[in-house]
């Protein structure tokens, strides 16, 4: 991956290709934040006006292309990236604007060329967001490209006063980490679904945890049937690709508190006989993200040494349609024996997350936090780039969305509305309870209520519903491609480092 450091250089004489800037939206103009002074004299002290005169506006995420101060000196740079930060009227920057920044700039500049970065870092999460917006920028999925493969990308610079400050390298160690294992969840969620069935997804987790030092176990389909895991089994039993359930543990010296992560892992999604269109089915490789998730914030927060002892699930499958799928109508017994008369094929996520959420309360965690592209209706509700937060008490649930806060990521609160359960229970004549209410609304609700009935009493629990920001179908913007966007790791890794 590209390498990132920080320097103490005068951005103005940075030996590199390009210096990402910020410029800030004033009234009907715009003005240079500190740490722009230097560049702003080898403009004569025109700088502000060269931007304007190009039509810069200090829009967040607004970018302006300038020739370099002397560019046939040595040591100064080719190429001026100036990006929009907004407005700051009392002139502060929230980090998340420093973080797209430079995002914005670096997809700016050629995957090639070397990029310094002066925008305002006056402590150690600003350093932070700046490094982690440079790297997740960065990042391209190239492997199934025929071109491109033997690039070498260049590489990425902090420049800040804090250079030497013991925070500020802790901090970037902290993006480092944080930005390759969103890589990793990004690659994933990418691959195509014919490439990253069950079996293949799960070795991955193994050979990752022996290169970090996490203990992996893994079920596969016997084990699973031993088990009585009847939810994975269930909607596994379409496809030609067993399911499995993976178990990662990471459990340093004294942990101040327990995790457990739970993860959606559909590798396609079909929908199974409740069929899907051929436009919905595009996308769902990418059903998978929750599943990858959580098991790269384990990794991440293993490599990171935080105090916290994580006990994650990955509940893998792949629903497809077949003469041995599930039937509308089946019902399942799933772990811990509870039955499931499964009413809609394409209701699957639910089904898997709760053989995982049952078999994660049998560790007795502090908290359990599932992370699931689980219903369009939350989509319909939230957007394409806000997960809703559910929870078994209001505590839980701030306690995660105030991680998403401070890491950056949009999350919204949601509830769970008592009589959801009572739908679930009474929708089926013939089981405990359905895997659908049968109503046209509420769908995101519903599915929190269904999950939370498998989480066992006494145990925190909270649902992170992220069919929304899992996947980008749209175009790049700041540090978030096309495509699959490692959404949930900065949170589960702030939830981690904020643990007391």
């Amino acid at each position: 991956m590209t390498t990132i450091t920080l320097s103490k250089s005068d951005a103005a004489g940075v030996k590199t290709d390009a210096v990402v800037i910020g410029v800030v939206k004033l009234g009907g103009g715009v003005t240079l934040p500190a740490g722009t002074e230097s560049l702003n004299a080898a403009y004569g002290g025109k700088l502000v006006e060269v931007l304007t005169g190009l039509g810069a506006t200090g829009k967040a995420g607004e970018v302006t292309k300038v020739p370099g101060p002397a560019m046939n000196k040595p040591g100064k740079s080719a190429t001026l990236i100036a990006v929009g930060l907004g407005a700051a009227p009392d002139g502060s920057l929230k980090t998340e604007d420093l973080r797209a920044a430079a995002g914005a700039g670096v997809r700016a500049a050629k995957a090639t060329q070397s990029v310094a970065f002066a925008l305002p870092t006056p402590d150690a999460d600003c350093v932070r967001a700046v490094a982690e917006g440079a790297l997740l920028g960065r990042y391209a999925f190239t492997a199934y490209k025929s071109s491109d493969k033997d690039e070498t990308p260049g590489s990425l610079t902090v420049i800040t006063d804090l250079a030497r400050n013991k925070d500020a390298r802790a901090a970037l160690e902290r993006a480092q980490v944080t930005a390759e294992s969103i890589a990793q969840v990004r690659d994933w969620v990418n691959t195509p679904p014919s490439d990253l069935h069950p079996v293949e997804f799960a070795a991955d987790a193994v050979r990752l945890g022996k290169e970090y030092g996490v203990k992996v176990e893994v079920l596969d389909e016997k084990a699973l049937a031993k088990g009585g895991y009847g939810g994975i089994l269930g909607v596994g039993q379409g496809s030609a690709n067993p399911p499995r359930l993976v178990r990662l543990t990471y459990t340093p010296k004294k942990p101040v508190t327990h995790l457990a992560f739970v993860g959606k892992g559909i590798t396609f999604d079909s929908g199974g006989l409740s069929l899907k269109t051929s436009t919905g089915m595009v996308s769902m490789k990418s059903d998978m993200a929750g599943a990858a998730a959580v098991i790269g914030a384990t990794l991440a927060i293993a490599r990171l040494g935080l105090p916290v002892r994580v006990t994650t699930y990955a509940a893998m499958a792949e629903n497809m349609p077949s003469g041995s799928a599930a039937r509308p109508s089946d019902v399942l017994t799933m772990y811990g024996g509870k039955t499931v008369e499964v009413l809609n094929t394409d209701a699957e996520g639910r089904l898997v997350l709760g053989d995982a959420l049952v078999r994660a309360s049998e560790d007795e965690p502090d908290l359990i936090v599932d992370v699931a592209t689980l219903t369009g209706a939350c989509v319909v509700a939230l957007g394409t780039k806000v997960a809703g937060a559910f929870g078994n008490t209001d505590s839980a649930r701030d306690r995660v969305v105030d991680a998403a806060v401070a890491s950056g990521e949009a999350m919204w609160p949601l509830p769970i509305p008592a009589e959801m359960l009572d739908k679930l229970k009474s929708h089926s004549k013939v089981a405990d309870l359905a895997n659908i209410t049968g109503e046209p609304w509420g769908g995101a609700l519903a599915a929190a209520a269904f999950l939370g009935d498998f989480v066992a009493d006494g145990i925190d629990w909270v649902h992170l519903d992220v069919a929304g920001p899992a996947f980008n179908d749209g175009a790049a913007a700041g540090y978030t491609p096309n495509g699959g966007t490692g959404y949930a790791v900065r949170t589960l890794i702030e939830l981690a480092a904020s643990a007391q």
